[in-house]
């Protein structure tokens, strides 16, 4: 898989990806914007601003006019925010490129922003916010982050705070998509059975007219920590639910890749060491993984479970423990490390089977990495690493006084836990 990259005189970045096989094709446009890039005062705003995009354009001036067109062409559409970007897309048969192509930057160029459907959408979005607060399997990624990068933009919900929420305004709107949505600031990646040539000059066509100005910058990450911590979050639940772990590198560290073996082998499946002496052992928790994270100045690993309540003490041990493993010994065999690499591959593989995901692949590391990389270029880095290789970012990362555990249950005494942080 190859993709040709294309940029127009507005600094848009085009990626064209031919998947010859393919009856469809994906046009996503992905825009460096997300969380990060907010204040107190706008906080939830990128989401937000993802939803009022389909809620109606100056040529489709409603909801229903946008989603019947889509509808009309058996495609899909949707769209995505996380700390560092916005994305959206439209999937659909071939034939269709060019309508989605006009949709997309319809909703991008000429969004109304009707005060009426904002006030609506308000009730929307406060309803999201509840969904993941009543969740916790969901909220305790976000909870840990709030303990990484605390009251900072980085360490704020997606999804905002209901009270700010509830005030932004149209010019909200407005103001941030004007400091953040300049041709420059965004990747447009079409992927399928296209021919590259005709997605270029409909590129040219639809989005040729975006402006190009000075886009604000993001508050970046400051890490110093000193001891272990423990962020507590009480809840009123069955079931307790935790996350372990450390800080690490950015995206553009190569630790990123023995990072991603590692958390392969503590949580990346029902035969993984933690699976297996969490859940198939001792019978502590239903879920237990683990992942590695990267930011562009930035990341963490973390292993989450949703445990017994009663034995969470024994859960948190237990998971200690096998980060002790690693950092003393590791005792990683070739055939461990094999089954995780080929974990890895195989779900990487499965997901670029699908052109938004390919689409999405392309557009990500056009936006926030330094270089693109094909899948295949991907899937050799991360041959090459070695058992040394991982034990060497274990003990490199895997600090006593950077552990950190972030609760959500029915517990109110913070100490108990904190004592338990001794690697």
């Amino acid at each position: 898989m190859q993709f040709q990259r294309t940029v127009l005189s507005n600094g848009l970045r085009v990626l064209t990806v031919p998947m010859p096989s393919f009856e469809s094709a994906t046009v996503m446009v992905m825009v460096g914007a997300g969380s990060r890039y907010e204040t107190k005062q706008n906080s939830g705003i990128s989401h937000f601003l993802e939803h009022m995009a389909f809620k109606g354009t100056k040529n489709r001036p409603s909801a229903l006019a946008i989603s019947t067109l889509i509808d009309g062409i058996g495609g899909e559409f949707n769209a995505f925010t996380g700390k560092e970007s916005t994305g959206f897309y439209i999937k659909s048969s071939l034939n269709h490129i060019d309508l989605s192509m006009d949709v997309l930057s319809d909703m991008l160029l000429n969004s109304l922003f009707d005060e009426k459907e904002i006030e609506k959408e308000k009730g929307v979005i406060l309803e999201e916010i509840n969904l993941y607060e009543d969740t916790p399997a969901r909220k305790i990624g976000d909870l840990y982050e709030q303990l990484l990068y605390k009251d900072t933009p980085m360490g704020w919900d997606i999804a905002g705070e209901k009270d700010v929420i509830k005030a932004i305004l149209r010019s909200d709107f407005i103001s941030y998509m004007r400091s953040l949505y300049s041709g420059d600031n965004m990747t447009l990646c079409i992927a399928g059975g296209i021919d590259p040539k005709k997605a270029i000059d409909l590129a040219e066509k639809y989005f040729g007219s975006m402006d190009k100005f000075n886009i604000k910058s993001y508050i970046k990450v400051v890490e110093n920590q000193k001891k272990p911590s423990v962020l507590l979050k009480r809840k009123e639940t069955e079931q307790a639910h935790i996350a372990i772990g450390f800080r690490t590198v950015a995206l553009d560290n190569p630790d990123r890749y023995p990072l991603s073996v590692l958390s392969s082998i503590l949580g990346g499946g029902m035969s993984s060491r933690l699976f297996h002496e969490v859940r198939e052992k001792r019978g502590l928790a239903y879920y237990v993984r683990s992942y590695s994270e990267q930011y562009q100045d930035a990341g963490n690993f973390v292993s989450m479970a949703g445990v017994d309540a009663k034995r969470i003490n024994d859960a948190i041990k237990v998971i200690i423990e096998e980060y002790n493993k690693l950092i003393s010994d590791g005792n990683i065999s070739q055939e461990e490390l094999k089954k995780a690499k080929e974990y890895i591959k195989g779900h990487f593989i499965l997901e670029l089977e699908d052109s938004r995901s390919v689409a999405g692949f392309y557009a990500n590391q056009e936006l926030l990495e330094k270089d693109i990389d094909n899948p295949l270029d991907v899937i050799a880095k991360i041959n090459k690493v070695t058992v040394d290789d991982i034990e060497n970012v274990a003990k490199k990362y895997f600090l006593s006084k950077g552990l950190n555990l972030a609760i959500i249950g029915n517990f109110e005494d913070r100490q108990r836990f904190q004592d338990l942080l001794r690697l």
